[in-house]
């Protein structure tokens, strides 16, 4: 019987129901699911904008998921050093990905060591993005 190792990478910012929708989805495709929580740095160069939340909070609040067996410090850009140092068999990313520039990349890259690709369905009526906005709304209105 193999072991599949599942890496659901994210910035996990203002944790959210598409957070863990995403994580519970995962965790049901592996026997072990690894949360890869993007540092500070690596979220303002991908979203030029820095987490809410501390990164030491974000993994704290991820780790204590329980679809979450480990969480991991994603520091760098190339998912493909990621998984030289985490060794998944599969990524899982949200369908906002799907047919864009990064995830045919994505695909291509995982395709040469032999990680599936899994995207599940981007919650559209909250995300981080949107609560962000809202919060900023409120800010400017006190």
């Amino acid at each position: 019987m193999t072991h599949r190792v599942g890496y659901a990478p994210g910035v996990y910012d203002l944790f959210h129901v598409g957070h863990l929708n995403i994580l519970r989805h995962a965790k049901s495709q592996c026997d072990y699911l690894v949360a890869g929580v993007v540092s500070d740095e690596m979220a303002v160069q991908a979203k030029g904008k820095s987490p809410v939340v501390p990164l030491t909070e974000r993994l704290e609040i991820v780790r204590s998921v329980r679809f979450v067996d480990a969480a991991f410090v994603e520091t760098v850009p190339d998912k493909l050093e990621t998984w030289q140092q985490v060794r998944f068999d599969v990524i899982f990313k949200g369908d906002d990905w799907r047919g864009t520039a990064k995830g045919d990349k994505l695909e291509k890259d995982f395709a040469t060591v032999g990680v599936d690709v899994i995207y599940f369905p981007y919650t559209v009526h909250t995300s981080s993005s949107l609560l962000r906005k809202v919060l900023d709304g409120l800010a400017d209105s006190a």
